[in-house]
């Protein structure tokens, strides 16, 4: 009996991450949405905007292991932001078939005017969690 509730108290936690990480994804996407970006979006943007200003850009591998997207859905989103003006791809010098992405200038503007109401809306969300 006791094995039922320990295990019945991991799956309840379990929901309760699910539930939490729904909730904040949903309240993030509805803030960020009046910028004209998902959270997604905001997350590719977030990891770039960690490059210095002009320096190297990141690998589209180094993105997606930090974003837990998948390479495809990785890959439209890159060619969304680029679409918009917001990032650039660029050859890797290292690896011909390789591809790096960096933020336009126009992709730091937003970011920078973005990230206050994304860490609101975490530190909101999180701060019971």
């Amino acid at each position: 009996m006791a094995a039922n509730r320990a295990e019945q108290a991991l799956v309840e936690q379990w929901r309760d991450i699910l539930t939490l990480h729904a909730r904040t994804q949903c309240e993030l996407d509805r803030v960020l949405g009046g910028h004209g970006l998902c959270a997604s979006d905001f997350e590719v943007l977030d990891v770039l905007a960690e490059c210095a200003a002009g320096g190297p850009a990141y690998r589209v591998q180094e993105i997606s292991e930090r974003v837990h997207l998948s390479q495809s859905a990785l890959s439209r989103l890159i060619a969304r932001l680029e679409k918009d003006g917001l990032v650039r791809r660029c050859a890797c010098p290292e690896d011909r078939r390789g591809v790096r992405v960096a933020l336009t200038p126009k992709g730091r503007a937003l970011h920078d005017e973005v990230l206050p109401a994304q860490r609101a809306v975490l530190a909101r969300m999180l701060a019971d969690g």
